[in-house]
């Protein structure tokens, strides 16, 4: 009974209470927008489309976005176009030395960066649904078009390309919102809850087979064991660290004396947390979703190639997709975690790492080991993405149980709990866990 406790508590702090709600009042209008049509759209058609895509570019897509594609609301794009930007600016940073001097100017310097990163979204999303609107003019299904027999083409494109883009916008806004007023982790909250909202249907689809004989008892029994195994291993590695022993001496303020302290500095196995594989399957579908969009009904040898190689079923995807998730990982770990920083801070303080001298070489040995525990977490990563999503291609078990998906969603989840739980131990509350506490990537 001791959750049923918690959350009791957690309603018994008004300002815990109040982010709860407003983050709940938020993820209900980012699900009503998912079903709010755009004009001049068949969703029928597209939803059958969707359907017949199979393990796609689309079906994925799909699943990001919370089904809103296959009813192609105004929500269709999801938070995609803004994670694109993001990427860009990031990667930006280590190419001009302007953004890189903003990254490091704190809050001024992160609120251009997100000022920029907004313009980014708006552009990506624009272009993004220039080329969704022009393959969607081209979508038939039983000789039924996707656009509605009295809507002119152009008419169409202009309110398509203003209401994705406008959706995209809002949903970003309702992220920041998130992060801003509510519990936090605004974007990655959005992602899991797009997720989350499709899979009951996809546990039913799944089921309904078995029960029409259209798929075997025993391919479904290895799909449960393959999400259950993928999602133990996720919290395991998620909650996997490398403790760095710190001694603090002791010193005299004053005429007080403070005694020394010995402590640790976790070091996570997987400090980047989902991020890598949210930008990586970014990257892939956003250049996967513009080539599929302009090449038309029929497309020539070298956009059916190109359409091949961003399709997520395939082992090249698979390939490059691992390996842009390790890419990041170290990527995204180099940013939240400076060595540099870390052991000027430690040698200010007077702390340092027993056998080894404060300064340079304590900067030097966090950067080694850091660099040795990110290769497994990484590693780690790329496989529990890459494995499960082509092991549940052959046995027919969508993308709702595959490894990215899993990923996100038990990252995301641990994330927010830790969150909830660092308000409740503020507040003398017991968190979740009797003994311990939940870790989340921070």
């Amino acid at each position: 009974m001791a959750g049923l406790d918690t959350a009791r508590n957690m309603f018994k702090i008004p300002e815990l209470r109040k982010k709860i709600f407003f983050t709940l009042l938020i993820i209900f209008i980012y699900r009503l927008g998912g079903h709010v049509p755009t004009p001049g759209v068949n969703a029928d058609v597209i939803a059958r489309f969707v359907a017949n895509d199979g393990g796609g570019l689309f079906s994925l897509y799909n699943m990001f976005v919370g089904g809103s594609f296959a009813r192609f609301a105004v929500f269709a794009q999801g938070i995609m176009p803004y994670i694109t930007a993001s990427i860009i600016l990031q990667l930006m940073g280590t190419i001009f030395p302007y953004i890189h001097k903003l990254q490091r100017e704190g809050a001024e310097g992160r609120k251009k960066i997100t000022q920029y990163t907004r313009y980014g979204t708006v552009l990506f999303a624009a272009i993004q649904a220039t080329g969704i609107s022009i393959f969607i003019l081209n979508v038939q299904v039983d000789g039924i078009s996707a656009v509605l027999p009295n809507m002119p083409h152009f008419l169409f494109i202009i309110t398509t390309i203003i209401s994705l883009t406008t959706g995209t916008v809002l949903t970003m806004w309702l992220g920041e919102q998130i992060t801003a007023r509510g519990i936090g982790n605004g974007i990655s909250l959005i992602i899991f809850i797009g997720i989350v909202a499709e899979i009951p249907l996809s546990v039913m689809s799944q089921v309904q087979q078995v029960m029409a004989d259209q798929g075997h008892v025993v391919t479904t029994l290895v799909i449960i064991a393959i999400v259950l195994i993928a999602t133990v291993a996720v919290v395991i590695m998620t909650q996997a660290m490398r403790r760095i022993p710190i001694q603090t001496p002791k010193k005299v303020v004053g005429t007080k004396m403070y005694q020394g302290q010995n402590t640790v500095l976790p070091l996570r196995l997987n400090m980047a947390g989902v991020i890598p594989i949210i930008f990586a399957s970014s990257i892939m579908t956003f250049p996967g979703m513009i080539v599929s969009s302009f090449s038309g009904p029929d497309p020539s040898e070298f956009m059916e190639s190109l359409s091949r190689l961003f399709r997520p079923d395939g082992i090249l995807y698979g390939l490059i997709f691992g390996l842009l998730i390790i890419f990041f990982t170290y990527f995204y770990t180099a940013i939240v975690f400076n060595p540099v920083d870390i052991a000027d801070n430690l040698k200010r303080q007077g702390g340092f790492i027993p056998g080894v001298r404060p300064g340079k070489q304590t900067a030097q040995f966090l950067e080694n080991v850091l660099t040795r525990i990110t290769l497994p977490g990484s590693v780690f990563l790329a496989l529990i993405a890459v494995l499960p999503m082509m092991m549940m291609g052959g046995l027919g078990g969508g993308f709702f149980f595959g490894g990215t998906s899993i990923l996100i969603v038990v990252g995301v989840a641990l994330d927010t709990l830790q969150q909830l739980e660092s308000h409740l131990q503020m507040r003398n509350y017991e968190g979740f866990m009797k003994k311990g506490t939940l870790r989340g990537r921070r």
